[in-house]
């Protein structure tokens, strides 16, 4: 079912409920993957996802139609992200290394993971970036999203997007060779 469809049927309150049901199939999936490359635990990506389709229930009556009805969401599912993940770091007061220690601790135990050694040092890579930047990366690089979109989803420009894909890529790549390297000494 088309987006505009899905919005009319959720404008009438008898309706409003299967109208959700049907968002909620379209888009889980795609929202609780780009939710689980940010936070990485299942039960973390989990519970964001379902707090992501509270606040769309909440405030899809007001959605302005400015954007596309999934640029929205993942906008609402990134907002979260970040709001998590700087929630986890005030509360146990943790530096950005130990929450990126913390969630490559959490991949190594993946065992979907622990059997693809490419997969798992990418995504040990990704996760040694800021946030914002690993946002940039698996939106551009996971879910090939035009720059024009992630611009929207982001709040950002898309000259600032660019540049943060560029240098995330370039930290990827270095991270990826160095852990190749053999140590020596």
């Amino acid at each position: 079912m088309e987006d505009h469809d899905l919005l009319l049927k959720f404008a009438d309150p008898a309706s409003r409920n299967l109208a959700f049901n049907q968002l909620v199939r379209k888009y889980q999936q795609r929202v609780y993957w780009h939710v689980r490359k940010m936070v990485v635990s299942h039960d973390d990506a989990d519970d964001l996802t379902q707090d992501v389709f509270v606040k769309v229930w909440h405030n899809l009556a007001t959605f302005r139609q400015d954007a596309q009805l999934f640029t929205w969401i993942y906008r609402i599912a990134t907002n979260e992200c970040l709001g998590f993940l700087q929630s986890k770091r005030r509360k146990f007061f943790l530096p950005l290394t130990d929450v990126s220690a913390e969630l490559a601790a959490q991949l190594s135990a993946d065992p979907g993971l622990a059997e693809n050694e490419v997969e798992l040092k990418l995504q040990q890579a990704i996760l040694r970036l800021p946030d914002k930047q690993r946002l940039v990366f698996n939106l551009r690089y996971y879910d090939e999203m035009p720059y024009e979109q992630m611009a929207e989803v982001t709040g950002t420009s898309v000259g600032a997007l660019k540049a943060s894909y560029h240098h995330a890529v370039r930290k990827v790549e270095q991270y990826v060779t160095n852990a190749d390297t053999p140590a020596t000494g």
